[in-house]
């Protein structure tokens, strides 16, 4: 099995099972070994009480991303801690997308980047998250 085929595979059974994601609207775009690009339509029910995109959903498009990566090699891997800082507002009608990158992997730790951006180019938020490895992994190889 090719590092891409492990990849997509994985991709394919965390996406089936990941009902939280898809509950609030985000979509699956690709994935590739260390890496995941994810997106979402801003809807009113993604509003907060300021008419923008409320920040639990953005980190939520974000974490999903860096899920999406950290997991890409097929062995079970957590969060260990991650943080966000946002850049510029999300609206309704906007299209985010969340590109997270392979910043760091050794042992059972890795430090990965998410971009989230706006179909304009403005980035909306930066996220680093820090995963931990576990027991297990998602399919037998």
């Amino acid at each position: 099995m090719t590092p891409q085929e492990r990849a997509k595979k994985t991709a394919a059974i965390m996406w089936e099972n990941d009902a939280a994601s898809k509950g609030i609207g985000i979509d699956f775009e690709s994935v590739a070994p260390g890496s995941a690009k994810l997106s979402l339509q801003v809807e009113k029910r993604h509003l907060n009480g300021h008419f923008i995109c409320h920040g639990g959903t953005i980190f939520t498009l974000a974490d999903t991303a860096f899920a999406f990566a950290c997991n890409s090699y097929n062995e079970n891997t957590l969060a260990q801690h991650n943080f966000i800082t946002y850049l510029s507002p999300a609206r309704e009608n906007d299209r985010l997308t969340a590109t997270a990158c392979e910043v760091s992997k050794s042992g059972r730790s890795g430090i990965y980047d998410v971009v989230v951006a706006a179909e304009d180019g403005r980035v909306v938020a930066q996220f680093r998250g820090h995963s931990r490895q576990i027991k297990g992994r998602h399919f037998d190889e």
